[in-house]
């Protein structure tokens, strides 16, 4: 016989004992962009990607601009999903707390102020940044979606506001939710 007491024991271990407080990796949200050169002087392209998971988002973005091989380039997110007129109608930066540019995780910086990327001899180059500043698909203000990913033509130097004085755009990728 079972006792009433070890009965309802029992039935919460089966309730509480096979829970999972942890997201499974099929419902990480994740987001993407596709990178294209912003005009035919200087050809190139690459992707970004963002998946969230336990309050986290990594970013990783990998480009290809083989005429500035050797150099180094400033990526940043900039306010619009939008990369007509050669990625000026993406507007600034993406500064929604409203904070000074400057260099991403050293003081004050813009939340799309991502940074330089060293291309090597081929002209590629990558990056990954994990943050807890960033979401994905969630409409407020820190979301990353929607916005676009720049390519400049030069290095940020992280004190000229608001833009790092980091040259012409010459890549251009719009942040959508990844199906």
């Amino acid at each position: 016989p079972v006792f009433p007491g070890a009965m309802i024991l029992m039935l919460s271990a089966f309730l509480f004992g096979c829970s999972s407080t942890r997201t499974p990796a099929s419902s990480a949200k994740q987001a993407k962009g596709s990178i294209s050169a912003t005009g035919t002087q200087t050809p190139g392209n690459g992707t970004i990607t963002f998946k969230q998971q336990d309050g986290k988002v990594v970013m990783n973005v990998s480009v290809s601009f083989p005429s500035k091989a050797g150099q180094s380039v400033a990526v940043h997110l900039h306010e619009h999903g939008d990369c007509g007129n050669s990625g000026n109608d993406a507007h600034g930066h993406w500064n929604p707390t409203n904070e000074p540019h400057g260099r991403w995780g050293s003081g004050q910086h813009h939340l799309g102020d991502i940074g330089n990327i060293t291309l090597n001899q081929s002209g590629r180059g990558s990056m990954q940044i994990i943050t807890e500043k960033w979401s994905i698909g969630t409409g407020a203000s820190n979301d990353i979606v929607g916005k676009a990913i720049i390519v400049h033509n030069g290095v940020d130097d992280y004190v000229t506001q608001p833009t790092g004085n980091a040259g012409s755009r010459i890549g251009c990728g719009v942040i959508e939710l990844a199906k």
